[in-house]
């Protein structure tokens, strides 16, 4: 770590309780204005095309979080964003930008298919923990062969991430809709366009007349798991320390290039148990688009909650709200789709951005827990 953040990590601890808890509040205080911000001025815009932004709100209050129903649909909606969002923070940690997640889903939920519509017969008590691991091996390798890439070759995980996606997306297609012979795909489906369904005995655990699943416990398990791994061992100082300063992470004999490795790893790993909790909880099949956009909003996801893994699972509920909303929004106030595009654009701006919200609103800068590691650059 450079030496102003070893000093802010040690002011933490001196300081009295009342002043560390003003520090660690402005610390999320910029993200909130953020979101404030973007909101008002998504309200600004619908009233400029002549619709009632009351009546828009309303329904994207309504709709996400306005109803036991709604907020059942919503927890659903944003535990692949959370586990997502973990796994793009823990890239970014490292200071390597994992713009793979969306690849690393689709690893992780092939291989949980394929344990979850063959071992058929298995008792539940094995076959879920089966599925949910080959979901985690799967999104670990596939998150690993860029990581190896970088760390040995110095080729950048941004242009190997992206080929992986494209590389897993089509992989699964093809595994899909083949039909000579029929490889994944189910024969019984006429659009050709998702697998066989899994067991029943592969079905994760749902809550009795309702659509959560243990996937949501399991996304908050992970968060505190991230953060403790972050922040209370030795491989997360040493993600930590090459994420800040990779040069005197070298010279403090830690050994970057294995690191690296291990942090794309665990990045993958993560995601694919996102797309394994969504195969196995959710649609108990995978299509061909399903997860289609997931892998870029977690950036966003990460983003907004400034890689702190504690965090994201508000950032988490605020993204599955925001588009769980959107429907019922879209009817009270006659809306476009786009709209609720438009206002968590604003949100991802205004955050990533977020000298102009201090400028607005007078808050000072470089507060102490302000930080955020992302990737170095391209030539590093």
């Amino acid at each position: 770590m450079t030496e102003t953040t070893q000093q802010h990590e040690q002011l933490r601890w001196k300081l009295p309780a009342w002043r560390l808890i003003k520090y660690l509040g402005l610390s999320f205080l910029v993200p909130v204005l953020a979101v404030f911000t973007a909101l008002v001025l998504g309200a600004l815009i619908i009233w400029l095309t002549g619709k009632d932004w009351m009546a828009a709100y309303i329904g994207l209050w309504q709709g996400s979080f306005g109803s036991p129903g709604a907020i059942a649909a919503t927890l659903v909606r944003s535990t692949p964003f959370i586990i997502t969002g973990l796994a793009v923070a823990l890239g970014f940690k490292a200071g390597l930008f994992n713009i793979g997640a969306e690849g690393q889903l689709y690893a992780g939920a092939l291989l949980a298919v394929v344990v979850g519509t063959s071992l058929v017969g298995w008792p539940a008590v094995i076959h879920v923990p089966l599925a949910i691991v080959a979901g985690a091996v799967g999104g670990m390798v596939w998150g690993a062969i860029p990581g190896y890439l970088k760390a040995r070759t110095g080729a950048h995980e941004v242009i190997n991430t992206i080929m992986l996606n494209y590389i897993a997306l089509r992989m699964t297609e093809w595994l899909i809709k083949n039909r000579t012979p029929y490889i994944l795909g189910d024969p019984l489906d006429a659009s050709g366009s998702r697998t066989r369904f899994i067991a029943a005995s592969a079905v994760l655990p749902h809550i009795p007349n309702t659509n959560l699943h243990v996937g949501i416990l399991m996304a908050g398990l992970l968060t505190f798991l991230v953060y403790w791994l972050l922040y209370h061992t030795t491989i997360g100082f040493e993600v930590r320390t090459i994420g800040a300063n990779p040069a005197a992470a070298r010279y403090a004999g830690i050994r970057v290039p294995r690191t690296m490795v291990l942090a794309m790893a665990l990045s993958g790993m993560l995601a694919g148990l996102a797309g394994a909790g969504e195969v196995l909880g959710v649609e108990r099949a995978l299509k061909t688009d399903f997860f289609s956009g997931l892998g870029f909003d977690s950036i966003a996801v990460a983003l907004l909650a400034r890689s702190n893994p504690l965090a994201m699972i508000a950032s988490g509920l605020l993204w599955g709200g925001l588009l769980n909303g959107a429907r019922l929004m879209q009817v009270r106030a006659e809306l476009s789709i786009d709209v609720i595009k438009i206002v968590q654009a604003l949100i991802i701006m205004f955050v990533a951005a977020d000298q102009i919200v201090r400028w607005i609103y007078r808050i000072r800068p470089h507060e102490p827990g302000d930080e955020m590691t992302f990737s170095r650059g391209w030539g590093t």
